[in-house]
């Protein structure tokens, strides 16, 4: 059974940097492309950045280019995100995703299997 766990989250100011981790057990992590998701209270799980199993290649939402940069570690099993220059408009709930079906990144959550619980950022003006 795949599971994943998001650590990292917590309070910052806006202009602060935060990483979060997330860390893939039960299976093989090198069959996964991976991603981070947001939410916030009554809006749809939003897509972030995710990352292409089949060619190593990120795709960022738009509004993330610059500020965020989502790496992989094939040993740890492990993704990180670097979240620099935080905005209020940051603050959510943000999840880590998987799937082995594709090897491309798709931005509907729908594509994707595994989720972990969630972490949640909050950034202050």
């Amino acid at each position: 059974q795949v599971q994943l766990v998001e650590s990292g989250g917590g309070l910052v100011q806006a202009g602060d940097s935060l990483r979060l981790s997330c860390i893939l057990s039960g299976d093989t992590f090198t069959r996964y492309s991976m991603a981070w998701f947001r939410q916030t209270p009554g809006q749809q799980r939003e897509f972030v950045v995710g990352i292409s199993v089949s060619n190593g290649n990120t795709r960022s939402a738009d509004f993330v280019k610059g500020r965020f940069t989502m790496s992989r570690d094939d040993l740890k099993n492990t993704v990180d995100l670097q979240m620099n220059g935080l905005k209020p408009d940051d603050t959510a709930i943000y999840f880590c995703a998987a799937d082995s079906r594709w090897g491309a990144v798709f931005l509907s959550p729908n594509y994707w299997t595994y989720w972990g619980q969630g972490t949640q950022v909050t950034v202050s003006s």
